[in-house]
């Protein structure tokens, strides 16, 4: 099968970090981009970060310098490194994979992506 699992998700007081993982299974990951995506109750989809099958590398702006995105090719599974968490990232993340190398326009354009994950749940509480 093709599938996309997330991982590394849960409860973390303001200011915690987390790491998410999503590992890829049926496919080799070395070309294709992978975006993170996240969606909080009451509100639409939002592209977080993507990385191209080359590193170049784009967040949004909510979360630059807090929020590091990164692949390993040789397991097949990208991360996202999450630092300085605020209330505001409460979601559930979603990471997707597009039939593509590069990242141009993914992150707003969610419904170009070939492969999703189920979502894994970031909840950011005291």
């Amino acid at each position: 099968q093709l599938q996309l699992v997330e991982s590394g998700g849960g409860l973390v007081q303001p200011g915690g970090s987390l790491r998410l993982s999503c590992a890829a299974s049926g496919f080799i990951l070395d070309y294709y981009a992978i975006g993170w995506f996240r969606q909080a109750p009451g509100k639409e989809r939002e592209g977080v970060s993507c990385i191209s099958s080359g590193g170049i590398i784009q967040y949004v702006d909510s979360v630059k310098g807090r929020f590091t995105i990164s692949r390993n090719n040789v397991k097949n599974t990208g991360y996202l490194q999450m630092n300085s968490l605020k209330p505001e990232d409460t979601a559930v993340y979603y990471c997707a994979a597009a039939a593509k190398s590069g990242c141009s326009g993914l992150l707003s354009a969610a419904t170009a992506m070939a492969y999703w994950g189920k979502g894994t749940l970031v909840t950011v509480s005291s």
